[in-house]
């Protein structure tokens, strides 16, 4: 059973300094890689295998989600994901695949299609502009890498975003942030100077997060979901307390409380706009942080148990398993072995 543990006074209950945004953003641990700029010849196309097969080439762990993102300068692109969506990126527009899957981008008809593999074997390729192409020469430029999203299992941000989220990166008025960083970002592939990987690696976790912002912030005001709560004075403070403070023994009406807003229409309002109650949502998020803390090889599983709330670690192992799909010392297995 979840620990019982009386609540502090309401004086000294105050939330993180930081959002529940930027809670689940940190606890990612966000890091960037594998920045391409490419130029292809119409037709042309290029698959990009999904996070698990991409796993071992960035020497990632199984709970490490890999998101591939294109920011196209010149022409245009189809991203065809591998459960049949598809969208089409212009000029001036990033696509980020938050999803993990599996995709192919192409330009034109009837093209062969050539591998990840191949991109990244770092010689000329068929799709490369030959000796004979000019600036007439249909062409598509674009920037590709990747997001390193970690513990990505159970996260609440991710599974609120879009399979695919498009976004202009070429409109200052609108995505101010954005429009900025990615072009501090394409300012890096001049000649290299002192710190250009460790600025690119900076700028690389920004853009990640002002993508997500910029979504946010496009969000229309009678949408419901995790990112949308966020933006709602009573379930995104609820949020945010939960998160600074998973081990509380949690209620509905003690939720409400710091809130200030009754039980019941509580309870209803957090259903309404996340799709799920808050007593759910408190063990999700208790594991989520579990598998973090099941990282710290110094941290027995008792005392992982105990700071999330539970008194019992067998009921603490019960309802990670049911979460997670593994025990914690198993999991806790896997994700060393696969690092």
């Amino acid at each position: 059973m979840p620990k019982t543990r009386e609540l502090p006074p309401a004086s000294s209950m105050k939330s993180s300094p930081d959002d529940a945004l930027s809670q689940v953003l940190n606890s990612m641990r966000i890091s960037g890689s594998l920045l391409l700029k490419e130029k292809y010849q119409t037709p042309w196309a290029v698959s990009v295998p999904n996070s698990k097969s991409l796993g071992p080439f960035f020497e990632t762990n199984t709970n490490t989600r890999i998101a591939a993102f294109h920011v196209v300068e010149r022409g245009h692109i189809t991203i065809t994901l591998e459960n049949g969506e598809s969208t089409v990126v212009e000029a001036g527009e990033m696509a980020v695949c938050f999803s993990g899957m599996g995709h192919t981008l192409s330009q034109g008809d009837g093209s062969k299609t050539i591998t990840f593999a191949e991109v990244m074997s770092g010689g000329n390729h068929i799709f490369a502009p030959n000796d004979k192409s000019s600036e007439q020469t249909p062409c598509t430029s674009l920037i590709c890498g990747v997001f390193l999203l970690h513990d990505a299992l159970l996260n609440p941000l991710l599974a609120a975003l879009p399979n695919i989220l498009k976004l202009s990166v070429n409109n200052p008025d609108r995505y101010s942030r954005l429009y900025g960083v990615v072009k501090l970002m394409k300012q890096e592939f001049q000649p290299q100077t002192v710190g250009n990987s460790f600025v690119l690696q900076r700028y690389l976790e920004i853009l990640c997060a002002e993508a997500i912002r910029a979504h946010v912030d496009s969000l229309p005001e009678q949408s419901t979901g995790w990112l949308s709560a966020l933006k709602d004075p009573v379930i995104g403070r609820a949020i945010e307390i939960i998160h600074a403070q998973p081990g509380y023994k949690w209620s509905v009406k003690n939720l409400a409380d710091k809130v200030t807003i009754s039980p019941s229409r509580f309870a209803a309002r957090f259903s309404e706009t996340l799709g799920e109650s808050p007593m759910i949502y408190i063990t999700k998020w208790r594991m989520y942080i579990a598998s973090q803390m099941l990282d710290d090889k110094q941290l027995s599983i008792d005392q992982i148990a105990s700071e999330v709330g539970y008194e019992s670690m067998a009921a603490f192992s019960r309802a990670f398993k049911r979460h997670i799909g593994l025990p914690p010392a198993t999991w806790r297995a896997t994700t060393f072995v696969s690092k």
